[in-house]
């Protein structure tokens, strides 16, 4: 069912309960299915007066085809009451908002009219967003709140289908090759009773999702809720300074694991009903279980990714084990210590929209990889995670594909090679470095290397720390050797020369 229908449902047998809290105020679930219902009126206009995208806004894009994933699916017709879309289901709707209880107005009233939402970084500018969505066939987008009419009773919603796509957003980096992850309804919706069952979710909660819905934990955590029935608090960024007060009726949490120690120490200064936290990413900081159990916290971890959902769980600090309905494999080559996490789920997305290349891979028997290593795995053992295959680098919560950050700092003129890199760093846990090869010239100016990151990347992968070396060290093929870049690195290797 797709959850703009349970919203509706929600509003019709508890139209009084709170639907969402942001900074601005507050929504009933009636309030909350009026705007949206009102929101999805407005659609079909909105993509007439979007063919074709304004190339100024958008970029130039080839028509989608009859279906994201390309099937050809006749739109089911729509007993709602709602003016059918010009585009029925197949229309890909970009939607980009500052404000993140208007953020999901527009997505679920895409939901309910049968478009599938891609949701976008609001912090992109127009040239910005006509970059990153040049490869991407969207057909409107929504940058300003779709204000409902003043009368806006809810309708039920059109006929919709288990795998119709009904999502998509950004896996990680944006620049010069947007991976646009699409995924089916079903592939978000059928796992929420087992999150609920996992985690003792219900529509009592109140669940602090204290992150950008850009991201797809944030945005997975925003529909679960709403689904689930439970009041969503959505101050839409991270700030440890208004912790306190976001925490102050919240008895759910979703975090990143460099999230949870600022919320512990909120809890010993101020009261709050706080009993789980949901952690995104195996690796929680040292003792942080424990501290959370004395603060009567229970922590869920668990491991995934945007093109895979939920992998692998760790309920009880007994170490992670296949989230239910998933299947575990860790392939490894001959000689090798670590292989790669493959899974085979009902959670798998579809893959990248338009064709964009990016870490997932599959094989013939339903099976997916984005190349996150691990120790050999057998069925029934505890999954021990050992790192990104890719080299893809953790920080703060987002994922940065090293070879999206170099492809732009290359065209730094001075630039020749270079390798990016991760860093430990004690909150991020990592940091984006930069390391170029000199060889017999000096660097551009770190002022030029920063403008040229500030114009071609998003804030996550831009480098916080720049080095120079005369030389790289290379594989046998003559690449640029990312590891023992990073090797040298952490051992502070005096030959690597800090960029001021």
């Amino acid at each position: 069912m797709p959850v703009s229908a349970q919203v509706l449902r929600h509003a019709a047998d508890r139209p009084r309960h709170p639907a969402v809290r942001g900074r601005s105020g507050e929504l009933s679930y009636a309030e909350f299915a009026a705007r949206i219902t009102g929101a999805a009126r407005r659609l079909p206009d909105l993509l007439g007066r979007a063919t074709p995208p304004s190339p100024d806004l958008l970029g130039r894009a080839a028509p989608p085809s009859p279906d994201l994933l390309g099937r050809a699916a006749p739109p089911s017709p729509d007993p709602s009451g709602l003016p059918d879309l010009k585009a029925g289901r197949g229309a890909l709707v970009a939607v980009s908002l500052d404000d993140p209880v208007e953020m999901l107005v527009a997505v679920l009233a895409a939901d309910l009219a049968g478009a599938t939402p891609l949701v976008c970084d609001p912090s992109w500018g127009p040239e910005r967003r006509a970059q990153v969505m040049r490869a991407v066939p969207v057909d409107a987008l929504i940058d300003a709140p779709l204000s409902a009419p003043a009368a806006s009773p809810p309708h039920p919603p059109g006929a919709a289908a288990p795998g119709d796509p009904a999502w998509a957003c950004f896996s990680s980096g944006s620049t010069g090759r947007p991976r646009a992850v699409v995924r089916t309804r079903a592939s978000w919706t059928a796992s929420f009773p087992h999150l609920n069952r996992l985690a003792g979710i219900g529509p009592g909660d109140v669940v602090l999702i204290p992150g950008p819905l850009v991201s797809s934990l944030y945005a997975f955590a925003a529909m679960h809720t709403l689904a689930t029935g439970a009041t969503a608090v959505l101050p839409g960024r991270w700030s440890p300074a208004d912790l306190a007060a976001d925490l102050a009726e919240a008895t759910v949490v979703h975090l990143v694991p460099h999230g949870l120690p600022d919320v512990l120490e909120a809890l010993s200064r101020t009261p709050s009903p706080l009993r789980t936290a949901l952690i995104g990413g195996a690796a929680l900081p040292g003792g942080a279980r424990e501290r959370a159990a004395a603060a009567g916290v229970h922590v869920v971890s668990y491991y995934g990714a945007t093109e895979l959902s939920f992998v692998a769980a760790d309920a009880d600090g007994a170490g992670l084990r296949p989230f239910p309905e998933v299947e575990i494999e860790v392939r490894t080559q001959h000689g090798q210590g670590l292989g790669e996490v493959w899974a085979r789920s009902p959670w798998l997305s579809e893959g990248y929209l338009a064709g964009a290349t990016g870490p997932l891979r599959t094989d013939d028997a339903g099976w997916m990889t984005v190349g996150d290593l691990a120790e050999p795995y057998r069925p029934g053992e505890v999954l021990r995670l050992r790192g990104r295959g890719d080299g893809a680098i953790q920080t703060g919560g987002a994922t940065v594909v090293p070879e999206d950050v170099e492809e732009v700092l290359r065209g730094v003129p001075g630039v020749g090679d270079l390798v990016v890199v991760g860093s430990p760093h004690p909150y991020l846990g990592s940091v984006v470095t930069a390391v170029l090869e000199t060889r017999d010239a000096a660097p551009p100016p770190r002022a030029r290397l920063e403008a040229a990151a500030r114009s071609g990347l998003d804030t996550a992968q831009r480098p916080r720390r720049w080095y120079a070396v005369p030389e790289l060290p290379r594989t046998p093929t003559g690449k640029p050797a990312r590891g023992l870049v990073a090797t040298r690195l952490a051992d502070g290797d005096p030959g690597l020369r800090r960029l001021g």
